[in-house]
C-alpha cells in the first residue's frame, strides 16, 4: 500500500513502521494514526511477519498529538473522532510489537510507546505526558500504563508537573527493556525482534495474551486463563515439534501450527 505519514518496510520476519513527519516532529495527526493501524493490522495478518516494530527518527520517536486537532474541539467532537479508538485497534495487534524510541515520546507518542509490548530506546529518548501545560491529562491511557510501569509517585510527578523521563531512568523503573546508542537503537529493535519472531508463532501470541492479561485481571481469573492458554498449545503442531526437536537435539521447524 502506499501511505502518506509513514513508511513501512521489512526485515526478514519483521514488519517495521516508520512515521513520517519530520517537521512536525512526528505529531500523530488522525492520517497517521489511520496510517498507522492498517499498516500494523496488515502486517498483523501476513504469516511471514513475526513481530513488529514502530519508530520515529533519531530526533523524535513522536512529540504528542497534533495539537491543531484539538485546539477548538468540544467534548462531542472528541467523542466522535476516531483518534483514541486507534489505540484500541493497536490493543487487537496479537503479534509482539517493539517501540523503537529515539528524542522525543511525549503525550499521545508516550501513551503509543507504552501500548507497545516492549520498548528500545536510544540514549536520546525522552518520556513524558505533559499535557498538564496544555489544561488537559493523557487521554489514551497515559495516566493508567505510566503508573502501572513507575508507580504512582513517580507518574503523579510525571502526570502534575510534567516531569520527562530520561532513557537510563525509562530503563530503572522498567517501562523500557534497554537502551543503547543514538545510532544503535532501530538496529538493536530490529535485532531484538528478529529473536522473538523465530519463536513458535501461536505460543508468542498466546503468551502476549497471557501477559496482558495481568492488567484487567484478577490474579486467580488471571492463572486460570493462562493455564487455558498453555493446555491449549499441545494441540498444536509447533508443540510436539518443539519438544520433539529438544527431545533429539535439533533446531525446530516452526510452522505457526
Amino acid at each position: 500500500m502506499s501511505y502518506e505519514f509513514i513508511l513501512t518496510r521489512t526485515e526478514g520476519r519483521v514488519g517495521i513502521v516508520q512515521f513520517n513527519r519530520p517537521k512536525a516532529l512526528n505529531a500523530l495527526n488522525s492520517n497517521l494514526m489511520r496510517e498507522l493501524m492498517d499498516a500494523l493490522e496488515a502486517f498483523d495478518a501476513n504469516d511471514d511477519i513475526g513481530c513488529l516494530i514502530i519508530t520515529g527518527n533519531e530526533r523524535a520517536f513522536a512529540a504528542g498529538a497534533d495539537i491543531k486537532e484539538m485546539a477548538n474541539a468540544t467534548p462531542v467532537t472528541m467523542l466522535d473522532s476516531p483518534n483514541i479508538g486507534y489505540y484500541d485497534r493497536l490493543r487487537k495487534i496479537s503479534k509482539p510489537i517493539i517501540a523503537a524510541v529515539s528524542g522525543f515520546a511525549l503525550g499521545g507518542g508516550c501513551e503509543l510507546a507504552m501500548s507497545c509490548d516492549m520498548i528500545v530506546a536510544s540514549e536520546s529518548a525522552k518520556f513524558g505526558q505533559p499535557e498538564i501545560n496544555l489544561g488537559v491529562i493523557p487521554g489514551a491511557g497515559g495516566t493508567q500504563r505510566m503508573t502501572y510501569a513507575v508507580g504512582k509517585a513517580l507518574a503523579m510527578e510525571i502526570c502534575l508537573n510534567g516531569r520527562f523521563l530520561s532513557a537510563t531512568e525509562a530503563q530503572q523503573y522498567g517501562l523500557v527493556n534497554r537502551v543503547v546508542p543514538v545510532e544503535l537503537y532501530l538496529e538493536e529493535a530490529i535485532k531484538f525482534a528478529a529473536e522473538i519472531a523465530a519463536r513458535a508463532p501461536v505460543a508468542i501470541r498466546l503468551a502476549k495474551e497471557a501477559i496482558n492479561a495481568v492488567f484487567e485481571t484478577p490474579l486467580q481469573a488471571g492463572l486460570a486463563h493462562e493455564r487455558r492458554l498453555f493446555y491449549m498449545l499441545f494441540s498444536t503442531e509447533d508443540q510436539k515439534e518443539g519438544m520433539d526437536a529438544f527431545i533429539n537435539k535439533r533446531p525446530p521447524t516452526w510452522q505457526g501450527k
